[in-house]
């Protein structure tokens, strides 16, 4: 295959190895700059890899800058180029497969050569040959017609009734508690009007956690729904399951978490409800290989499991080997975004040091993953406190989330978990969490 290959100064020692890469599968490569590490402009580059597409002087194009987004932009100003941003091998395969992208862009700064030679060979082998997607990517250069009206279509508010804003706003009053009403920001708990606005927005679900302005430190009514409900052991039974999946029914869990063998199990039990199914993955040592814990990942997806818990190569990430544990939880990830599921990162702390910490949720969001998890519960040490606001720290301003899980035993400790910025604690003790919560006593 004839590819054009370009880059920024940001991008330039990738698109070197990747130009290697290239030249020993046997593609012909064309080598459209930058030609060193001194600071250049991506546009010019990005628009010469698109032209030679344009042209038909190659088949396909790749364009590597500090983040890739800026470059597709560029690319796709020329005509007849579908430039489509990847970070990873889905979004490479989908990009094909789905939109016939002719110009491929990458962020150096978000992925590593490994992951960025697996994302080019996919992008390169795969074709776009279903008829309905064909269609659609004619329309790119013949536009559909308009669609209607939107509110035609139905608007979410405009078929809200007073009655049913009334009810939302109910519904955040009961969340926000009496007096927590933050005067200097909007007043969601009583002003109908904010409620409409949030959902105009686009918002579904609307929550008030800990750590917010209106109550710091405040732990909700509904703790129930913070707390994954486990049972990991490995003697347990069909009967110890059942009864997990009976009390997940009766206090709201927000899932119940198991072992793969009994995944469709508790998918079937939980059928009806809003209580997740999540499985574990790796567990509990983590040295599975990656493709073995994408495979499992599937597996449980096709079972019925909405969240999986990943545990990480901890041997590799303190051996300093990054892009190993990178593709460890790609493996994961990649599996979880294909599946509709949500991705956690357990990265066991207790064997790690703060650095290593730091890294690892580095690398579980370069992965997008969804959450980091504290712990397995089966090694030298459980959650902290210390380590959730660590982690919380490093992933929070992507969006992620913190479970807590080993050694957790009650409301107290839950409570240190969730004020130190957990929104997910892991727990077997679950109902005496919500027991003491709800100050009733804990009785056999």
């Amino acid at each position: 295959m004839k590819v054009a290959i370009g880059a920024d100064h940001g991008g330039f020692a990738l698109k070197q190895k990747l130009a290697e890469h290239l030249a020993r599968k046997g593609h012909q490569v064309t080598n459209c700059g930058t030609h060193s590490s001194d600071p250049v402009d991506y546009p010019v580059y990005a628009r010469a890899v698109a032209e030679e597409v344009a042209a038909g002087r190659v088949d396909r194009g790749i364009m590597i800058d500090g983040a890739g987004i800026g470059s597709s932009m560029a690319a796709n100003k020329v005509p007849g180029v579908r430039a489509a941003m990847a970070y990873d091998v889905s979004t490479a395969r989908n990009g094909r497969e789905h939109n016939d992208a002719n110009v491929l862009t990458l962020g150096a700064g978000l992925i590593g050569a490994s992951l960025a030679t697996q994302i080019v060979d996919v992008f390169l082998s795969t074709d776009c040959t279903e008829p309905r997607h064909k269609k659609r990517v004619a329309m790119f250069a013949d536009p559909p017609p308009p669609i209607p009206n939107a509110a035609v279509l139905g608007d979410p508010v405009a078929n809200l009734s007073d009655e049913d804003l009334a009810r939302i706003v109910a519904r955040l009053q009961s969340m926000l508690g009496p007096g927590a009403v933050d005067h200097q920001g909007p007043c969601v708990g009583t002003c109908p009007d904010t409620a409409r606005t949030f959902i105009e927005l686009g918002a579904r679900r609307l929550t008030h956690g800990p750590g917010s302005s209106q109550s710091p430190g405040r732990i909700p009514e509904d703790v129930a729904r913070y707390i994954d409900h486990t049972i990991l052991k490995a003697d347990a039974t069909i009967a110890m399951v059942d009864k997990i999946i009976a009390e997940a029914r009766e206090f709201g869990f927000r899932s119940v978490c198991v072992n793969p063998c009994w995944v469709k199990r508790v998918a079937d039990g939980l059928r009806g409800t809003d209580v997740l199914t999540c499985s574990v993955v790796g567990f509990p040592l983590g040295a599975a290989t990656p493709d073995i814990k994408g495979m499992e990942t599937r597996k449980a997806i096709r079972d019925g499991a909405k969240e999986i818990d990943m545990v990480i190569n901890v041997g590799r990430l303190k051996s300093g080997d990054d892009e190993y544990v990178l593709k460890d939880i790609l493996a994961v990830t990649d599996g979880c975004r294909d599946g509709s599921a949500r991705s956690k990162v357990i990265i066991e702390t207790a064997l790690l040091n703060d650095d290593e910490k730091r890294r690892v949720c580095e690398l579980a969001k370069r992965a997008r993953a969804d959450f980091v998890k504290t712990s397995t519960g089966f090694s030298s040490g459980g959650a902290t406190a210390e380590d959730v606001a660590l982690m919380a720290s490093v992933v929070r301003g992507a969006g992620m989330e913190v479970k807590a899980s080993g050694g957790i035993k009650g409301f107290s400790d839950a409570k240190r978990m969730i004020e130190a910025g957990a929104t997910r604690i892991g727990a077997s003790a679950s109902i005496a969490i919500v027991q003491e919560a709800q100050g009733t006593s804990v009785g056999g």
